[in-house]
């Protein structure tokens, strides 16, 4: 009996994408504990494998292998994104765009909706809303930011989303949180944008209502509301979306700067560190509602997005090394790798 043969590559298929290996001396998954002498195994736009290097190395013999300093971090997400933003080591951004035909800059381009009324809303602006989101070229994804004041816009916006399975990003300087909640905006599909001081009963209806926080560059004296979102068990994420006018802060930024504040408090909050990059990161994905199954972000592990940074960032405390705001030595998003930003 012929022996059988290795079948050659089927007529217009194409091989599959190399291995790469990128390696650093601590590798920070932010799903899992640092990863000292680690490796992001990756193909394409995926993720392979994540673990010690001794490990992955022997696993993926003909990979090519990018040595570098420092940490590898999951990438850092923007959840409410000032266009164009340059902040080192965000890999994924979510914002509103007047021009939804150019996403290229956002991991979820958001429509906004300012009618200043429901005849106003009903008469346009919900149509062009419509037509707008049918027309963004996927696989860009679209939600809708609700910036109209009128409560009864608000709660139309409200079944738009969920009828089309959207996101929705709203600001707290235009509604408290209870209007939000009576017009049916909250809840685990939605997150908010902040840039003042919450109270206890605020924080916790937006804890109850699984949405997520975006806390944008806030006065210093905020800084104490952060710490109480995070102790109190909100999920916390970052935006770089300001004032108009100020200068945008990415999430390292903003995380740093509420580190300091914490440094002078005593006691300090439990691994605030850890709770802050991980605001940093994996928040931010779950702002966007991309925490979860393949592709997702925030993270790095098997079937993730290969989306991360590696920064100049040495020390036995990582979290804390990372948010002293070392130089970002490279960013990979979805397997790109671009030098220096």
């Amino acid at each position: 009996m012929p022996s059988a043969k290795r079948a050659g590559p089927a007529l217009g298929r194409r091989s599959p994408a190399p291995v790469v290996l990128h390696s650093a001396p601590l590798v920070v998954p932010v799903c899992t504990v640092p990863i000292r002498d680690g490796a992001v195994a990756i193909r394409g736009e995926r993720v392979l494998a994540v673990g010690p290097r001794a490990e992955l190395l022997p696993s993926y013999p003909s990979a090519e292998e990018l040595r570098w300093p420092g940490m590898i971090v999951a990438g850092l997400v923007d959840a409410c994104s000032a266009v164009p933003s340059d902040a080192p080591g965000v890999t994924a951004r979510g914002g509103v765009l007047s021009d939804l035909t150019d996403c290229s800059a956002l991991r979820i381009s958001y429509v906004e909706v300012i009618s200043a009324g429901e005849e106003e809303w009903e008469e346009h602006d919900r149509d062009a809303v419509i037509t707008a989101i049918r027309e963004v070229d996927r696989p860009c994804v679209v939600g809708i930011a609700a910036h109209a004041r009128d409560p009864q816009v608000l709660e139309d916006v409200a079944v738009l989303a969920r009828t089309f399975g959207l996101r929705l990003l709203v600001r707290l300087d235009r509604h408290s949180p209870v209007e939000l909640d009576e017009a049916g905006v909250l809840g685990p599909l939605c997150h908010v944008a902040s840039g003042r001081s919450l109270d206890p009963g605020e924080r916790k209806l937006l804890r109850l209502r699984r949405t997520v926080v975006a806390l944008c560059p806030p006065e210093p004296s905020q800084a104490q509301d952060a710490l109480a979102l995070l102790e109190e068990g909100n999920t916390v994420a970052f935006g770089s979306r300001g004032p108009a006018g100020a200068p945008p802060t990415g999430p390292l930024g903003l995380a740093g700067a509420i580190r300091r504040h914490a440094r002078e408090l005593r006691p300090r909050p439990r691994e605030l560190d850890r709770r802050l990059v991980e605001a940093a990161t994996l928040g931010g994905a779950r702002a966007l509602g991309m925490d979860r199954g393949r592709g997702r972000i925030g993270s790095l592990a098997a079937g993730t997005r290969a989306d991360f940074a590696v920064f100049d960032a040495r020390g036995r405390y990582p979290y804390a090394a990372l948010l002293s705001q070392p130089p970002c030595l490279a960013t990979v998003v979805g397997g790109v790798l671009t030098r220096g930003a």
